[in-house]
């Protein structure tokens, strides 16, 4: 599920004009293509009401915990609890982050100058943003259930460090953006390409994807643009930074929260199995695939970098130009 968006980032770096194009062009399509939450989801639309009895609401076979023992001991009826409650926590975490995120953007855009070619797209993002924030939390609500979404401590510790990244090092910030947004955005598009059952969340994940790819986009070319004019200081501080936050916020954005596995009484090694298992590792791994190769194509890959990567198992082999030219004329 390639856009053109996608595409356009497959670049090293890029100079002044080429943002200001890529910023005319996002600016374009959130005023072409954009969604409200309440307008553009019949929410109370019988066919798109949340029952913790549907069927359809069954974990998808790309959630690793849909392999473990311990779902498929359960009854038809408990695994669609399970998963309703994943869906709603995933959006209140989701929620969550993206309110983060919008208080960092709006730091970043009061900062830059007049005539700053992203700061109109800033506040285009922040409004989307804010929708999602919207259809997240009205799924969350009409859920029923009790769920948290990000534990107090990190939340605390995230509002904190948010600002000061901002601040300091946007480069930094972006990462941190990247390290939201990058593994829900791959988590989503698995499901939509195998299908989504239920069309309440087969609506919300499609709107999501769709305005998600510009916010990606956005985070990518301001990092193209910013980091090679890096010194070498902060270009070391954010290759041995950027495997870190990737790791742990790729962990917690996929992984069942602890009020999930005391609502379900999920075991610990049902999660111990989902995310050990070779589906698991490859998940993790794939989630951040983009930002790690953003990283490579930054020159931001060196060696201790590398070690980092590998030791929050989410480094994986860059398979090399030629072997991926000749399996493409092999299939053909």
């Amino acid at each position: 599920m390639t856009t053109a968006l996608d595409q356009e980032t497959e670049v090293d770096q890029i100079d002044d004009l080429a943002f200001v194009t890529m910023m005319g062009r996002l600016n374009r399509l959130s005023v072409d293509k954009h969604f409200d939450a309440y307008a553009d989801i019949a929410w109370d639309d019988a066919e798109l009401a949340l029952d913790s009895t549907d069927p359809r609401l069954r974990l998808p076979a790309s959630d690793p915990v849909a392999s473990t023992d311990w779902y498929r001991g359960l009854t038809a009826t408990e695994q669609a609890e399970v998963g309703l409650y994943r869906l709603a926590a995933c959006m209140k975490m989701g929620w969550q982050f993206e309110n983060l995120l919008q208080r960092g953007l709006l730091t970043y855009a009061f900062r830059l100058g007049n005539g700053d070619p992203s700061f109109r797209y800033l506040h285009h993002e922040v409004i989307e943003e804010s929708q999602h924030t919207l259809m997240f939390q009205e799924l969350t609500n009409r859920s029923g259930l009790p769920v948290r979404g990000m534990a107090g401590t990190v939340r605390f510790l995230a509002e904190v460090a948010i600002f000061r990244l901002v601040k300091v090092d946007p480069a930094m910030f972006f990462v941190f953006v990247l390290g939201g947004e990058d593994p829900v955005d791959h988590l989503q598009r698995t499901m939509l390409r195998d299908g989504v059952p239920h069309p309440l969340v087969e609506r919300i994940m499609r709107i999501h994807v769709t305005e998600e790819a510009r916010h990606l986009s956005f985070a990518r070319h301001v990092l193209k643009r910013q980091v090679p004019r890096s010194g070498a200081v902060r270009r070391t501080a954010l290759s041995l930074v950027a495997p870190v936050v990737m790791g742990a916020m790729a962990r917690m954005m996929l992984r069942p929260p602890a009020d999930l596995r005391r609502h379900c009484d999920m075991p610990r090694s049902a999660v111990r199995q989902a995310f050990r298992s070779a589906e698991g590792r490859r998940l993790l791994k794939e989630s951040v695939g983009k930002t790690r190769k953003l990283c490579t194509e930054l020159g931001l890959m060196t060696r201790a970098a590398r070690m980092l990567w590998k030791a929050f198992g989410i480094w994986e082999e860059p398979v090399p130009a030629t072997s991926a030219a000749s399996t493409g004329s092999a299939a053909a």
